[in-house]
């Protein structure tokens, strides 16, 4: 099993969102960005209810794994009901899946971290911008990661928000040697170090990296990585 959590270490880790890649090249951008020193690929997958925006679905995910059998597949999950899409991408060569907590109660959100589990991927937990804290930090002995949303979830290439990063440092103090602080949205080289010094430890960047030109894309992660 691919597992990016249990590394003790906790290293800075670049997961590109190929919400930005070009879709008429996925599997090149995939395969490319991951050369390029990638360590995982962050699948965004929303319905059109939770976020207004449609987006992936498994097949898309199916296909990136055909194309990258051994890449490290971060999908998260923007919908209304996460559960009926859990063994679907297990099924479709997913590592990890991250559900937003606005959506589940408590004990239901056990059961599909449980799930997750059972299907032999790592499971973690989002809250958007206006969340509460609290609604994650409930999961700290469960969950694998937390994902804190820096950006009103739908679609790519929006301003950061950085009073998130508060809540990126509460979870932060707060989470083991082998569970992992996750942002996601406006993330560039020039907000990199204060997402870093909040205990962020893996950074989602889409337009940052898709938008610039092929040949600057390592650039550009080094810097979101502080190389």
């Amino acid at each position: 099993m691919r597992n990016l959590f249990s590394h003790p270490a906790r290293l800075p880790l670049i997961a590109p969102s190929i919400l930005s890649a070009d879709f008429a090249k996925m599997g090149d951008e995939c395969r490319a960005i991951v050369e390029m020193g990638a360590d995982l690929l962050h699948l965004d997958v929303m319905d059109g209810h939770f976020v207004p925006n449609l987006t992936m679905g498994p097949d898309m995910c199916k296909a990136v794994r055909r194309a990258l059998p051994d890449v490290f597949l971060d999908v998260h999950l923007m919908v209304e009901n996460p559960e009926k899409f859990v063994r679907p991408f297990a099924e479709a060569g997913a590592d990890h899946l991250t559900f937003h907590a606005e959506v589940v109660e408590p004990a239901q959100a056990r059961l599909l971290i449980a799930k997750i589990h059972e299907l032999g991927l790592t499971a973690g937990v989002a809250i958007n911008p206006p969340t509460p804290v609290d609604q994650a930090m409930q999961y700290m002995d469960a969950a694998d990661l937390f994902l804190v949303m820096s950006v009103n979830p739908g679609f790519s290439g929006q301003s950061f928000i950085a009073e998130v990063l508060d809540k990126a440092r509460a979870l932060s103090e707060e989470v083991t040697a082998v569970q992992r602080v996750e942002i996601d949205g406006g993330v560039k080289a020039d907000n990199a170090i204060a997402i870093r010094e909040a205990g962020c430890d893996v950074l989602v960047a889409a337009s940052a990296i898709f938008a610039a030109a092929p040949a600057a894309r390592r650039d550009v992660m080094n810097r979101i990585r502080g190389k």
